[in-house]
């Protein structure tokens, strides 16, 4: 099955930790990232995408695959 997630949050270390532990994990970007601002403070976003066996749930918790 194919699964796609969106990890979105403030543009510091962690969020390059998060994107960085996908990658490790099977992970794949897709696409660039995004960059927004909120008043206060810039959020990034970033598009990942995995092929898996099996078949797809609507209740996978797509951080554990």
């Amino acid at each position: 099955m194919k699964l796609y997630r969106y990890l979105t949050g403030p543009d510091d270390s962690f969020f390059s930790i998060r994107v960085s532990e996908a990658l490790n994990n099977g992970w794949q970007l897709h696409g660039g990232p995004t960059l927004a601002f909120d008043g206060s403070r810039a959020i990034a976003g970033q598009a990942l995408v995995k092929e898996v066996p099996g078949d797809f749930r609507r209740d996978l918790d797509l951080s554990k695959l």
